[in-house]
């Protein structure tokens, strides 16, 4: 199966397991439903737990209720969920980085095995990567980044959110495919990052869309390319990097797990129950105004994308010689 399961597979998948309501499953869940978030309010994961919990409570016959439990890369989070009773009335949202970049980590020391302690049940949502330049750069194409990167060898910097983080992967993926030097400048969380930025003290950040659309809006910031597999709708003439750059695709995935030992039945029930909400029109519009994509899947599915993006990070890693700090 394609790495990413976009809306016309999901409808069919849905149509053929008769998928709509509740009535679809014989197993119930028995009664409220904690769904944890391990990141701050405000930022995307945080939207997005409360927006999927509105619209799967139809879907499951229970009220879904968001709890978050900020800190360690959403690490305390994971851990609650991993150790909750697998009777599917727990589960939570984690990101692509807490699966796929955190265990290959050279010196990151981990509370669980994700690949053990939590049970893979649907991905949800991907986030769409951007590159942004600061105004004051003054050429707006990736050909002419590359053209000037190899220049000036190293003159040129990137932000992030920190050493490891995903704005940090992207662009030493970026690096190690367009063969170009460009100085890392870690910051401690996104929005000192893009404050630089847009004061002209850094040139340029691979990160996720939604972060940037305020500064955006009010011309702080300049989109340039899509580092994400397909344009998103909210800037349908912007060009994907891989095409100046073939093989730079980067997808901030979100997905939702539950505890170790949850039963099959239940995860299944949780799969078909999440994709029939994700699927609902206004739940597309909420993720088109947010930055968002529906990235839909099997528990199999969502598996698969785990091993081939830990794969390829853990590449990028230690290519670069990255450490947690």
């Amino acid at each position: 199966m394609k790495r990413r399961t976009f809306l016309e597979a999901g409808t069919a998948f849905l149509a053929a397991a008769g998928v709509g309501s509740p009535a679809w499953s014989q197993v119930k869940i028995a009664g409220d439903v904690r769904f944890f978030c391990g990141f701050p309010p405000g930022g995307t994961a945080d939207l997005l737990c409360r927006i999927v919990a509105e619209a799967v409570t139809s879907e499951v016959g229970q009220k879904v209720i968001v709890e978050t439990k900020s800190g360690a890369s959403g690490f305390i989070a994971n851990e609650i969920v991993a150790n909750a009773n697998p009777d599917g009335r727990t589960i939570g949202l984690a990101a692509m980085a807490a699966m796929c970049v955190s265990p290959v980590m050279p010196g990151q020391k981990l509370p669980i095995n994700v690949d053990v302690d939590l049970s893979p049940i649907a991905s949800v949502a991907g986030v769409y990567n951007m590159l942004v330049f600061g105004k004051h750069v003054p050429f707006r194409t990736v050909g002419e980044l590359i053209e000037r990167a190899k220049k000036e060898p190293g003159k040129l910097t990137y932000a992030s959110a920190g050493n490891g983080t995903s704005q940090h992967l992207a662009g030493e993926l970026f690096k190690k495919l367009a063969g170009v030097n460009l100085l890392h400048v870690p910051y401690r969380g996104g929005a000192p990052a893009i404050q630089d930025l847009v004061s002209g003290n850094c040139d340029m950040m691979f990160g996720n869309m939604p972060e940037f659309l305020g500064q955006i809006g009010g011309g702080g910031l300049v989109p340039i390319a899509f580092g994400s597999p397909r344009v998103s709708p909210l800037f349908p003439n912007l060009p994907l990097i891989s095409q100046t750059v073939p093989g730079f695709e980067v997808v901030n995935w979100f997905a939702v797990f539950g505890p170790r030992g949850l039963p099959s039945e239940l995860i299944d029930l949780w799969n078909k129950a999440l994709r029939a909400a994700v699927l609902k029109p206004d739940m597309q519009k909420r993720y088109l105004e947010n930055g968002m994509d529906a990235v839909l899947g099997s528990p199999a599915d969502l598996k698969a994308m785990i091993v081939a993006d830990r794969k390829k990070w853990s590449d990028v890693i230690q290519s670069a010689g990255i450490r947690v700090d």
